[in-house]
């Protein structure tokens, strides 16, 4: 694969270098790995109308949601190799790219709720966290929510226990795979766009994730049981090639810019909505059992998972946790 990256790598390099000069279109490739009605399908849309109206068609954004261009393994480093100029991928990503701060998002239960989130990522810990980025060739743009993560499988999860043994598709994020052997689960990395088939053939049991990406998947359909645990977080980070990014006329990156922040406020604006709306339908599909926690049982859980953060601070940093929660009480008084 790294072959075909590095031979798609310069053919754009060829046909979009010096993108100030170029008399045609600049040309931006935009993927992403989930459905076009999607918050971040639709964002990502939203961003292709704005871009090509603030920059008057000097500027082609061309959208590839749903795993079509690159996979979830690929797409990063076709993204510094330039033959991918922007993706919008999840927190827990950058991992492998040595960036392990971003896994704090991750934490369970380290964001309780939208205020703290736009706290942390409008502010300058956000800003902070994006700075890092930049070493590996990659600038980040903005954050982009999806919402809030439920469990689902095809046994009910009520207490820690039920967890017990249970293969669970988890991103590429060693606190994931940390919190799930706190309950005693069996991660596995997989790619978003393989998780439907996996579920459907029994090669893990469950997995975690937002209502919209549940419904929009179908993973209603071959999973039994969802229960309502809002443990953690699922948000994205767009990332453009700072290379190409640095590269483009100043007014182009300005009017980009303006058309991203609208994009993002638009995005952030229709998450909350889509989850319910997804929420409702998976309802009314009767395909799946919705599980509410009581107190005491959520109360049980959350201790249950009080070991993943030692287990975190040695790669994210106990600073930055303390960061986190420092904003998340800050935000409730």
């Amino acid at each position: 694969m790294r072959k075909v990256i590095w031979a798609a790598a310069s053919i754009v390099a060829l046909a979009f270098a010096g993108p100030a000069l170029a008399q045609s279109p600049i040309i931006i490739k935009f993927s992403h790995v989930v459905a076009t009605d999607t918050p971040k399908g639709k964002a990502a849309e939203k961003f292709k109308e704005l871009a090509e109206k603030y920059t008057g068609g000097k500027v082609k954004i061309e959208v590839y949601p749903n795993s079509s261009l690159y996979k979830d393994k690929e797409e990063l480093e076709a993204l510094q190799l330039g033959s991918v100029q922007m993706l919008a991928p999840s927190n827990s990503k950058f991992g492998p790219l040595g960036i392990r701060e971003f896994e704090v998002f991750d934490l369970p239960y380290i964001l309780p709720d939208l205020k703290t989130l736009r706290k942390v990522t409008e502010g300058p810990l956000g800003a902070k966290l994006l700075k890092l980025l930049e070493p590996k060739g990659i600038t980040g743009l903005a954050y982009w929510d999806n919402g809030f993560k439920e469990m689902s499988a095809n046994k009910k999860l009520v207490t820690p226990s039920d967890y017990q043994g249970v293969k669970f598709r988890i991103q590429s994020s060693r606190v994931l795979q940390a919190q799930f052997k706190a309950l005693g689960s069996l991660p596995q990395v997989m790619a978003f766009s393989e998780v439907y088939q996996a579920l459907q053939t029994g090669v893990v049991d469950g997995q975690e994730n937002t209502w919209s990406n549940i419904y929009t998947q179908k993973m209603h359909e071959v999973q039994k049981y969802i229960t309502e645990t809002n443990h953690g977080y699922i948000g994205y980070v767009v990332i453009v090639n700072k290379k190409f990014w640095d590269d483009l006329p100043a007014d182009i990156r300005d009017q980009l810019t303006k058309a991203m922040k609208e994009a993002t406020d638009f995005n952030n604006a229709q998450s909350q909505k889509e989850n319910d709306d997804a929420l409702a339908e998976i309802k009314k599909s009767g395909k799946s059992e919705i599980i509410k926690l009581t107190p005491e049982q959520d109360e049980a859980m959350r201790k249950a998972m009080e070991p993943v953060y030692k287990d975190a601070a040695s790669r994210v940093g106990q600073s930055l946790i303390d960061e986190f929660q420092k904003e998340a009480k800050s935000a409730t008084n």
